[in-house]
């Protein structure tokens, strides 16, 4: 597939905001994902999408894609390949596996439910609303996986009327339609006598209507509820991706089926590392006579602090690679690689002392 500019991939502007970028790409995501899209090549679309978010998302890639298009994507803090290793991004569909019917990859599967049968419609079947949710994780609760409770509110069957909406479950034939779900209507026209037929607006095409209202629901046959249930967060899972849990959303109407329930796991930054799918990235600063002569520094990482050997001779933005200290892989066995940035700092005030001996060293 010829590779498209990655504004018109998320159908926006270039100077569209980081929010416009965020809103486009969940609406785009939720239509395209290989779930719901049968189209040939969804898994190409669906990739071609999470590779432009990935770069016009990060300030840093959007700005060398802006200057220098494609070409400026690769090399440090790009997407794919240069000094931190060809890091691509997380892309394509997920498979979360045993963790039930859920599905993850930046914005959910298919939501199901659409185009409801002829027959359900005529005796007011309808299903249940799909319900959304934010939940926020700490960085490492993100690398390493976390257990955490959720709780919502949904609409459920009632369990007074059975969801019938009537007390003690008592309907009688609709006197509108006579129990038969619809209203038959005649109108001329210049073709002669035309003969319409829609839901009746009574019994909404059950056949029925309520004699006496249920004291507990009013008779609409769903109660709002409270539900609770502990979510397991998989390890490396990326930041917003979105699960779905089949059958928690708000209950149909009339027996209809019950919409899902939609979580968007969001991942709060840490102060000094950044994780791009496996792999950790920091930026690490150190003296010019360290970068000079050469040693060791200290450095965090997913794992706790560790030492880092400096060669002699660093240069300001040369990237160290710490093996096997990147976060457990997401799909895969083992942890992904560190990156490390140096950054050289340059002293900006000399002691008349510090001043003579680099006089001396210039000299």
């Amino acid at each position: 597939m010829a590779k498209r500019d990655y504004y018109e991939v998320l159908g926006l502007a270039k100077g569209a905001t980081k929010e416009e970028i965020k809103k486009a790409y969940r609406k785009l995501a939720k239509e395209l994902h290989p779930d719901r899209n049968k189209a040939p090549n969804a898994d190409d679309q669906f990739k071609e999408l999470q590779e432009a978010y990935e770069v016009l998302s990060d300030d840093q890639k959007r700005e060398a894609y802006n200057q220098y298009g494609f070409a400026g994507t690769q090399g440090f803090g790009g997407a794919g390949g240069g000094d931190f290793g060809g890091f691509t991004g997380f892309s394509g569909a997920t498979d979360f596996g045993d963790l039930g019917d859920i599905f993850g990859s930046l914005f959910g599967s298919a939501f199901g439910g659409f185009g409801q049968s002829a027959q359900n419609m005529n005796r007011g079947v309808s299903r249940g609303a799909d319900i959304e949710a934010v939940i926020k994780v700490e960085f490492m609760e993100a690398v390493f996986g976390a257990e955490r409770d959720v709780s919502y509110k949904r609409k459920a069957m009632c369990d007074r009327c059975d969801g019938t909406g009537a007390e003690a479950g008592q309907k009688v034939t609709c006197h509108t339609c006579n129990g038969t779900g619809q209203v038959v209507q005649m109108q001329r026209t210049i073709l002669g006598t035309m003969q319409t037929a829609s839901i009746c607006p009574t019994c909404h095409g059950t056949g029925q209507e309520i004699k006496e209202k249920c004291k507990k629901c009013s008779g609409e046959g769903r109660v709002q509820v409270e539900e609770q249930f502990k979510l397991n967060i998989p390890a490396g899972i990326p930041d917003e991706v979105t699960l779905r849990f089949s059958g928690r959303g708000d209950v149909g109407k009339n027996g209809g089926q019950a919409g899902d329930l939609f979580i968007t796991v969001e991942v709060k930054p840490h102060p000094r590392l950044e994780r791009r799918g496996d792999d950790i990235y920091l930026d690490q600063e150190i003296d010019v006579v360290t970068a000079t002569l050469g040693g060791e520094v200290v450095v965090p990482t997913v794992h706790g602090d560790v030492k880092m050997k400096i060669p002699s001779g660093t240069q300001p933005e040369k990237v160290l690679k710490l093996t096997g200290k990147g976060g457990p892989k997401f799909r895969g066995k083992g942890n992904g690689d560190q990156y490390v940035r140096i950054m050289v700092k340059i002293p900006e005030k000399l002691s008349a002392e510090q001043k003579r001996k680099w006089e001396a060293l210039r000299s």
